[in-house]
């Protein structure tokens, strides 16, 4: 083992809230040592988003924070900006998520950043870009979800839009904004020279449309919702079985045949209707309506059972403690635990370099101490 990919890289953290604290927690698991400022008194907005709270606060900030060391700093204050200066001077990477402008009226912008610092990677994140446009548009991935287009396109064919269940499109902006750091990070190596990376929510939703955006843009076709179905491959969405949901996903001809073989019905894959996955899409309510009352017999977890043996894929849908087990259940070690605090562990591994986490999420300001002391040497 050669230590950590990103041992010696420092990272000054000024993001708050999910997709910029994100890929600070990525950089952090990587090895960099990060340095996550916030403001006194209240500190990330994370820290009061609950319940639920553990007792080293909010769970949705222990998910995105490990790793770090917490200082904090009055931007607005004189001494306190000048420590803020010095951490950008002497950092790899600076990171922030700040409405855009507010990082400049602090002289804390990329320009200014960079006179001092020329070898530093500045990180910044946006909702929706630094346009004059979009300056007045609040930063919420509920806002850019609904504004892109991707909550047109997920809930039932019959109802209203719906968000997912979590925040993606701050998730998916977080590991992009980690990726052209680290590929900053490295074009440095060659040149010398640090640059800036900008990343924004609007932008990395539409990523997310994936091939109906790409359908969108190459036909016009407007894609609308299909609840659990897919638009293009079918059975491709989730049944009702006995006991529970069962997600079916028949990506080719072969495996739905296999399909109808162990559902008891091997005629449907000679089916007109359903030769081909174009003519099972055609048909798929018709397609579906068959498969339901099929489903309906047996349970979730003997279906899955049954159909993974026939090399069906098809698995239950889980609850999250499920979800969990069953990741233990096949070798999988989801979870990290660091002095009392457990999280989702990295999913990247590495076979020198791993990218496992060495600290606890940090109280605010816990290490203010040590590094206000390090900021003002000399």
């Amino acid at each position: 083992m050669s230590g950590r990919a990103l041992e010696g890289i420092l990272v000054a953290d000024f993001s708050r809230v999910l997709a910029g604290p994100s890929c600070g927690q990525i950089l952090a698991d990587l090895g960099a040592e990060v340095i996550k400022v916030e403001r006194p008194g209240s500190g990330d907005d994370t820290r009061q988003w609950g319940p639920p709270y553990a007792d080293e606060g909010s769970t949705y900030y222990l998910g995105l924070n490990r790793g770090k060391r917490s200082i904090t700093l009055d931007l607005r204050d004189e001494e306190d900006g000048k420590l803020a200066t010095e951490l950008c001077r002497r950092a790899d990477v600076v990171l922030e998520s700040f409405r855009p402008g507010t990082m400049e009226h602090h002289d804390l912008g990329w320009e200014q950043v960079h006179q001092i610092n020329p070898r530093a990677i500045y990180t910044s994140i946006s909702a929706f870009g630094h346009g004059e446009a979009a300056r007045d548009f609040p930063g919420y991935d509920l806002l850019v979800e609904a504004m892109s287009g991707f909550m047109s396109i997920t809930g039932e064919p019959d109802g209203e839009a719906m968000r997912p269940g979590t925040a993606i499109a701050d998730m998916t902006t977080g590991l992009y904004a980690t990726i052209g750091t680290l590929a900053a990070l490295k074009e440095r190596d060659g040149s010398g020279e640090g640059q800036k990376v900008e990343v924004n929510l609007m932008e990395s939703a539409f990523v997310m449309l994936l091939n109906l955006g790409s359908a969108y843009l190459n036909t016009d076709h407007m894609p609308t919702r299909t609840g659990n179905a897919h638009p293009a491959i079918a059975p491709y969405q989730t049944f009702a079985t006995a006991d529970g949901e069962l997600a079916l996903a028949v990506g080719n001809d072969a495996i739905f045949a296999r399909c109808c073989e162990e559902l008891g019905r091997p005629e449907l894959a000679k089916d007109e209707r359903f030769l081909t996955n174009p003519d099972r899409v055609e048909h798929a309510e018709e397609l579906a309506s068959l498969l339901s009352k099929l489903f309906a017999a047996d349970n979730a977890q003997q279906w899955s059972r049954r159909l993974i043996a026939a090399g069906v894929p098809a698995g239950p849908v889980n609850d999250i403690h499920q979800a969990y087990e069953f990741a233990e259940q096949i070798g999988l070690d989801p979870v990290v635990e660091l002095d009392g605090v457990r999280s989702t562990r990295s999913p990247i591994h590495m076979s020198r370099t791993p990218a496992d986490p060495v600290r606890r999420p940090p109280r605010l300001g816990e290490h203010n101490d040590e590094l206000r002391a390090w900021l003002s040497e000399s």
